[in-house]
């Protein structure tokens, strides 16, 4: 149970260091520490809630992809095809989205930042798995082996993250909102920012990567002020009301404003570059901005031990590596078509046609022989005429 907030007029900052100092726990050998202790397992069993949910709702946002594109798919095959919105299918993959980014910002709520933001390749690999399954696409040794990565990886993180619990309360978002530390990472920020920004719009400068980095910055500030929402909200609903604090409601315009214009740069991403582009790329970007986040305003590093963060770092590696994996060359083979199809064209003109079809063996063209018969015909026609 989190220590109760001091909530008095005369609160002053130590105070608000002894809240922080109770609503932390890490692992240390001691009474009420060990692996088999009571105070162990609820600290763990909240982290797993979180894992559970953030699993989940990554699972969700998967099955939500696959049914809009089965919707546009439809859509598509018709005569008239109508508006991809007035799809009672693709509205339907659009709720169970929202469902999903739901349970991911719960579990920003219950467990650590470091935690929750590596799990997204369980959507990546999840896609997978049902667009095999329900939309009959191919199953390849990369998608098995980048399938398996991202699993090992998840594993890792979920045994390795920080083994940290903090109560996030109004008081507590407050004093690390005012921290050096975070005002240190802010101003570098901005000004990194501004600088992308700058060779964005003055230099044209449109390389994936430049607009990446300016959605992963953008998604660091969203992932702070996620947890803070989620966390007080939690806070609220498990002890004391936080929602009549002013840093919440700042929070939330914060939250709000950097999704907007995250999304916007990340629109201009999908529409210069292919999705098994963007994917990956963007994942590993948002991931590693979130981690930073995490580290600098939560700091949810503070104590853990070398190993412990190599053994983060590689799961996370691995859940990087499988995600590149999985939608590496994903849309080039649905384009590969060596042959022309000529099917429809009847009579002799497929024939002749036939035979200047591209060899799928060669790197030529083939082209007519002096002596065919086609040739042959058409001069015998233009002398009889």
């Amino acid at each position: 149970m989190a220590a109760p907030v001091p909530t008095g007029p005369g609160d002053d900052a130590p105070a608000v260091l002894d809240e922080l100092s109770r609503n932390f726990s890490y692992w240390v050998p001691g009474a009420g520490n060990g692996s088999l202790s009571g105070a162990w397992y609820r600290r763990n069993q909240i982290h797993l809630f979180g894992v559970l949910l953030a699993i989940l709702g990554n699972l969700v946002i998967s099955i939500s992809l696959n049914i809009q594109k089965y919707s546009h798919l439809q859509l598509a095959q018709q005569e008239h095809p109508k508006p991809y919105f007035r799809s009672t299918l693709w509205w339907g993959g659009a709720l169970l989205m929202a469902v999903g980014e739901t349970g991911n910002f719960a579990a920003y709520g219950v467990a650590p930042i470091t935690l929750i933001a590596p799990l997204g390749c369980m959507s990546v690999a999840g896609s997978a798995i049902i667009s095999v399954l329900f939309l009959k696409e191919n199953l390849r040794a990369s998608d098995l082996l980048g399938i398996t990565l991202a699993f090992t990886g998840t594993y890792l993180l979920v045994n390795f993250a920080p083994n940290v619990t903090q109560a996030i309360s109004a008081r507590t978002v407050q004093y690390y909102f005012v921290g050096w530390q975070f005002l240190l990472y802010v101003i570098l920020e901005i000004l990194v920012f501004c600088i992308l920004l700058y060779f964005h719009k003055r230099k044209r400068m449109t390389h994936i990567a430049v607009l990446l980095a300016l959605v992963a910055l953008l998604a660091s500030v969203t992932t702070i002020s996620v947890k803070a929402v989620s966390g007080m909200i939690t806070f609220s609903m498990t002890d004391k009301m936080q929602l009549t604090y002013p840093i919440f409601y700042i929070m939330l315009i914060i939250m709000i404003a950097s999704c907007v214009f995250q999304v916007k740069f990340l629109n201009q991403a999908t529409k210069l570059y292919t999705t098994t582009t963007v994917v990956p790329v963007n994942h590993i970007f948002f991931t590693t901005s979130a981690i930073i986040a995490g580290i600098v305003f939560y700091q949810e590093f503070l104590g853990a031990a070398f190993l412990t963060v190599f053994i983060y770092v590689f799961g996370c590696f691995l859940s990087f590596l499988g995600v590149f994996l999985v939608t590496r060359n994903r849309e080039k083979e649905h384009l590969q078509q060596p042959y022309i199809d000529f099917g429809n064209i009847l009579g002799k003109w497929k024939q002749m046609l036939d035979k200047i079809q591209p060899d799928s063996n060669g790197l030529s063209y083939g082209t007519l022989p002096d002596g065919s018969d086609s040739t042959k015909s058409q001069s015998g026609e233009k002398k009889e005429a």
